[in-house]
């Protein structure tokens, strides 16, 4: 197993035997979920990463779109249609696309209606003068209504459009079966894929959403399969210490009756940013509800953040270690990287300058500087947990997302709100479309 948990974070044995006692029922529950291997339930998310079936359409989609000349492709969709991918993206290849040219395909996402960002894009790409074969585009929309979404693949259509003439047969509609967007897209010989219907967004990054546009970008989705699948096992054990789903809720559920309200997902490798603003959704969306199960008016929730580290030590550490003791936070590193490190040279321009990081590589600063956060937060007894990656890889993030997924199922149950649904999301979009 690559992927390693640690927890410190302030929890009594006698609050979790508790609490995880109160999830037996449902750990069993989702046990029968897995049993079924089907999409008939709200938690069937927990089965796409064993749905060959649709492995093998994304594959052979892939095989059709993608040749040796593509070159760019362009994801249009917006949260959970989007996060995911990106997660995956910036955490192997996208982080350095800014001082590469040799990532390809290149993953370009268009997660939001911006004038800057669609004409950057377009100029972009026409002046690259790419051509049907370099180009790849996916619109991802479950509900197939998405207004941000519709509009920004017909303004990208029609303006490639006027260059590329075959432009629609580059496009893949991702949505759900007979939506409008499905039927629109078939009846125009567009290919299509299709999210299981009671897969969330938030929850889709092992389905088509997901396991199309990193496959045709050339990423090993077995892999990240793999590890979501090793994952699931562990995240619906009856043995709760190999439960580290069920164990991690039974704390973010303690910390948040101690009045910790906020949980930070402090990231100390930069290219793991995204991956944060992804679980930031998955928390917001999943346990932000202002009703329970029953219809009481609540208000409960986590707001949830990201913070990279060192970054962030320098703009909101102070806050974090000196202001409220609202926040319950989970490190996240590596303990190895795959790239070649570098290290600090032993003849130095400003040799008198902190000598202890001579020939200090920058894993080992970085490390040095994890490990005195962490003195510092124990100090000060702010409560908080540890994920530590062996390596950066598909697999041990397909492991991270799987847990965090069903850590989430977990948590919904204590908390007793509906996990998988949004409701004051949705009232936005209704009143966006009133003004329309």
């Amino acid at each position: 197993m690559e992927f390693l948990y640690k927890q410190t974070a302030g929890v009594t044995k006698n609050q979790e035997q508790t609490t995880v006692t109160r999830l037996k029922p449902y750990i069993s529950q989702l046990r029968g979920v897995a049993q079924k291997n089907n999409y008939e339930d709200l938690e069937s998310s927990i089965n796409c990463c064993v749905d060959t079936q649709v492995v093998n359409e994304v594959k052979s989609l892939v095989q059709k779109k993608v040749s040796k000349q593509l070159a760019y492709i362009i994801v249009i969709g917006i949260g959970g249609s989007n996060l995911g991918t990106k997660a995956i993206y910036d955490a192997i290849k996208g982080y350095t696309d800014n001082v590469s040219t040799d990532t390809r395909p290149q993953l370009i996402f268009i997660d939001t209606i911006s004038k800057k960002l669609l004409s950057n894009t377009i100029k972009f790409l026409l002046e690259k003068k790419v051509t049907s074969q370099q180009l790849l585009i996916c619109s991802i929309s479950k509900s197939g209504n998405t207004t941000e979404t519709v509009a920004n693949t017909e303004i990208i259509i029609n303006l490639l459009g006027q260059h590329i003439s075959d432009i629609a047969s580059r496009l893949v509609v991702i949505t759900n079966k007979d939506s409008d967007f499905w039927n629109a897209a078939v009846k125009r010989n567009i290919d299509v894929l299709a999210i299981p219907e009671l897969v969330g967004g938030r929850y889709s990054i092992f389905s088509t959403v997901g396991l199309f546009p990193l496959a045709a970008a050339g990423f090993n989705i077995d892999e990240l399969l793999i590890g979501a699948q090793e994952m699931r096992e562990l995240c619906i054990s009856k043995t709760i210490t190999k439960n580290v789903a069920a164990l991690s809720a039974t704390i973010l559920y303690h910390q948040y009756k101690k009045g910790k309200i906020i949980h930070d997902s402090f990231v100390f490798e930069s290219e793991l940013e995204s991956l944060g603003k992804w679980y930031r959704q998955l928390m917001g969306e999943s346990i932000g509800k202002e009703k329970n199960k029953q219809g009481k008016v609540v208000n409960i929730g986590f707001t949830p953040t990201v913070s990279v580290g060192s970054t962030d030590l320098h703009s909101v550490g102070q806050l974090y270690l000196g202001g409220p003791k609202d926040k319950v936070t989970t490190f996240i590193y590596s303990n190895n990287s795959i790239q070649k490190d570098v290290v600090v040279p032993k003849k130095r321009l400003f040799d008198e300058l902190i000598p202890m990081i001579n020939q200090k590589s920058s894993h080992q600063i970085m490390s040095a500087i994890l490990q005195g956060v962490k003195i510092a937060y124990k100090k000060k007894r702010l409560p908080y947990m540890e994920i530590s990656f062996s390596c950066i890889s598909e697999k041990n993030l397909g492991a991270y997302m799987q847990y965090k997924m069903i850590e989430m199922m977990y948590l919904g149950f204590l908390f007793n709100v509906h996990t998988f649904d949004q409701p004051n999301v949705e009232s936005y979009k209704i009143e966006t479309k009133k003004f329309l």
